[in-house]
Parts: structure tokens; C-alpha cells; sequence
């Protein structure tokens, strides 16, 4: 790892990453690098998160000031989403098809995006990430038909997420509300939505300073990582 005269850091075959600190104003603090397990859980665990230009281009890593987080008491559903959740009929499934849902939300339109930041190489650190036992896919299924979803890395008592999609209305945002409860139930701490978004801001979610949110990290790594499928865990 070195510094060039300018601009981010330059990863080498190490895992080691600079202090979050040391981030430009836009939150970059890292290229390069490559996107295996342990690589990604390093990251992970000092507050940084991958987030490429352009398929082809070297790696970027991100470590924000603020940081969009959602605290999972701090949850807030609108009443006709609420009533949505109990009766749009949607059947919540966990890592049953990881790949699929990770596919989708590449696919799906980003009206402010030009393309998918979603590359082949994403695909295939977080699905190896997912077999591992990090990563994690939420679901809403219409009958046989995979309808909506989202996915995001478990570690200790925070949930990272990462990109939603969805084919029939309000799909993600049920699945999105299921999860946040499992989360709660099972005492994670916080949600990191990454960057601000209106759509989760509806949910609740709100700045913190990257300090505070280092201080909110250190505490949720001191809970066990829960590692492994959350299929049939409910």
C-alpha cells in the first residue's frame, strides 16, 4: 500500500487498508486491490466499502463522512406500506438464490446511474463472500416467481446493505421491512445504508459522522458474527 504525490491510496496484495480518516472529501480512500473474502471482510470491518467506477476500471473503496445509517428500533413504516406488508401476499425467503438476487439488482434501471456499478467482478467477490457465510439475500417471492430482494453482509451486530430491486410493487420494500425486524429481534445494532438515499430516509434512516459511526462499528464487532445460511432461520 502506498500514497501517491496525490489522490487515494494505491492497494497492493496486502489487506491492510489507511485509517477511514485519511478518506478525500468524496469519502474515496482507496484503488486497486481485488475482491476476495478476505479482502472484503477486512474492509468491512474498518468501516470501508467497495463501490467500482466502470466495469474494467480498478477498485474503489469508500469510507464516507457522514455515513447513512438505519438503527433498527428507529424504523418507520407508513401505514399503507404496513398494510401492504400483510397483504400483497409475498412469501420472504433467505439465501435461497444470493446469485440471482445480486443479478437483479444489477440489472435493475438507476434513473440518476448511467449503468450498474454492480460489475462482474462484484458479483463474484460477494457471491463467494455469501458462501462464506457473510452475505446475505432477502426475498420476496410471488409463487414460484422471484419478485424483489436485497442483499448485505452480516457482521457481528451490524448489517451492511448494499442494492434492492423489484419487478412487482412494493416487493423490496416489504422484504426490506421483514429483514429490519429479523434484525432487531436478533439485537443488531445498526443497518449501514452507505450513502443518503430519499427512499430508505422514508424508513428512517439518518446521518452520522464517520466517527460516530467507527464508534458504532467497534461495538457491533464485539458481538459473535452469526456465520453460515440463513435459510431456514427465522
Amino acid at each position: 500500500m502506498r500514497r501517491p504525490t496525490q489522490g487515494p491510496y494505491l492497494l497492493d496484495d496486502g489487506l491492510d487498508f489507511p485509517p477511514v480518516h485519511l478518506a478525500d472529501e468524496h469519502g474515496l480512500l482507496a484503488i486497486g486491490g481485488d475482491l476476495s473474502v478476505e479482502r472484503l471482510l477486512a474492509a468491512y470491518r474498518k468501516g470501508i466499502f467497495p463501490w467500482p467506477w466502470y466495469e474494467g476500471m480498478p477498485m474503489f473503496w469508500w469510507s464516507p463522512d457522514p455515513r447513512f445509517v438505519l438503527y433498527p428500533d428507529e424504523l418507520h413504516v407508513a401505514r399503507s406500506l404496513r398494510t401492504r406488508t400483510r397483504t400483497a401476499g409475498y412469501e420472504i425467503r433467505y439465501d435461497t438464490e444470493f446469485e440471482t438476487v445480486i443479478r437483479g439488482c444489477s440489472a435493475a434501471p438507476r434513473p440518476d446511474q448511467d449503468g450498474t456499478w454492480i460489475t462482474e467482478e462484484m458479483i463474484d467477490g460477494f457471491v463467494g463472500l455469501h458462501r462464506a457465510g457473510h452475505a446475505h439475500s432477502i426475498e420476496a417471492w410471488e409463487g414460484d416467481e422471484l419478485v424483489g430482494g436485497l442483499y448485505g453482509v452480516a457482521l457481528g451486530g451490524l448489517f451492511c446493505g448494499e442494492s434492492m430491486f423489484t419487478t412487482r410493487p412494493d416487493a423490496s420494500k416489504v422484504a426490506f421491512v421483514h429483514l429490519v425486524e429479523k434484525l432487531r429481534t436478533r439485537g443488531f445494532r445498526v443497518i449501514d445504508c452507505q450513502m443518503e438515499t430519499e427512499h430508505l430516509a422514508r424508513f428512517g434512516a439518518r446521518d452520522i459522522s464517520r466517527a460516530a459511526y467507527m464508534e458504532e462499528l467497534d461495538r457491533c464487532l464485539e458481538m459473535e458474527d452469526v456465520v453460515g445460511d440463513w435459510r431456514n432461520d427465522h
